[in-house]
């Protein structure tokens, strides 16, 4: 590819918003010229995506990739504007393809993975661009997580053809554990927990105080009256039950209701003689109106 001077071509991207390696073809087929390059990306449909960016994208769907050694895992959330082009293959393929990268990136925010190149060395947002001139609608990569640990498993789970998802970070001491079949369901088990019950955190230490105030004082007005002694045991109660909707660890098992997550994890440490950890998840729905960071909690 002939040289092309730098600022033509960002001049032709402001333009056009096409991607760098598309306007350097164009510039080049061109022969340098500006508007003959910008006539050739509105032929090829190129330089329409900066037009289908401004529209809004609340389909697409959620996925996730976990490497086979099971140590980094990622869950990532692509939106479009139709649920036909979430089912298109050029939109699937591209999905499977940035989880992939994201995997093997060392990006934290999707600001730097837009920045960063992929494995091509074309940097992501410009191979967005041409994603969206091939789509015909406009395509955001709207949020990711991505855990990666030494001791235990990285798993995901993925519900609803895409429209929900789940990633977990489950520590242990020893490897032979991840090799379990017993502690490999248990993981499986609880990705399916956290995608049908939607726990907000991990364990109730890790419940904002604002909102354990606020819940504490709706829960002594609906009491009014009552002895004080009597509000604080009603109370602490439904605080209880608060807790068991909203903590994973005191959620009761979908599968046997008998017993809480964290039952199950007790009862999975005694039987593999190690210390089991739910250490991180992340739960995406697709177009919910906000993401929460990942939940944490050492053991």
């Amino acid at each position: 590819m002939a040289d092309i001077n730098p600022a033509i071509v960002k001049a032709l991207r402001e333009k056009t918003n096409a991607g760098m390696m598309d306007c350097k073809r164009a510039l080049t087929e061109a022969g340098g010229d500006i508007e003959k390059a910008e006539a050739l990306l509105r032929q090829k449909g190129i330089a329409s995506a900066g037009k289908k960016a401004s529209r809004h994208a609340k389909e697409g769907a959620v996925v996730s990739f976990i490497q086979p050694s099971g140590k980094v895992g990622v869950l990532v959330e692509i939106n479009c504007e139709t649920d036909f082009v979430a089912k298109n293959d050029i939109f699937t393929k591209f999905v499977k393809q940035v989880s992939e990268e994201i995997a093997a990136s060392k990006a934290e925010t999707v600001e730097s993975l837009l920045e960063s190149p992929d494995s091509k060395g074309i940097l992501f947002k410009d191979s967005i661009a041409t994603t969206i001139a091939a789509l015909g609608e406009n395509m955001v990569v709207r949020r990711f997580a991505r855990f990666q640990l030494e001791g235990g498993l990285v798993a995901s789970y993925i519900h609803l053809q895409g429209k929900v998802g789940v990633l977990v970070e489950i520590a242990c001491d020893n490897e032979a554990t991840t090799k379990s079949e017993s502690f490999r369901e248990m993981v499986k088990d609880i990705t399916l927990q956290i995608a049908a019950a939607h726990p907000t955190c991990i364990s109730r230490d890790q419940v904002e105080a604002s909102l354990v105030a606020s819940e504490r004082e709706i829960y002594k007005a609906q009491v009014a009256g009552k002895p004080d002694n009597i509000v604080e045991k009603i109370v602490d109660g439904k605080m209880d039950k608060f807790y068991s909707t909203t903590c994973l660890l005191e959620q009761a098992c979908i599968k046997n209701p008998d017993i809480t997550v964290k039952d199950l994890v007790a009862s999975k440490e005694k039987e593999l003689s190690d210390k089991i950890v739910i250490s991180k998840f992340v739960r995406y729905a697709l177009g919910e109106e906000s993401g929460e960071a990942p939940v944490e909690e050492a053991v």
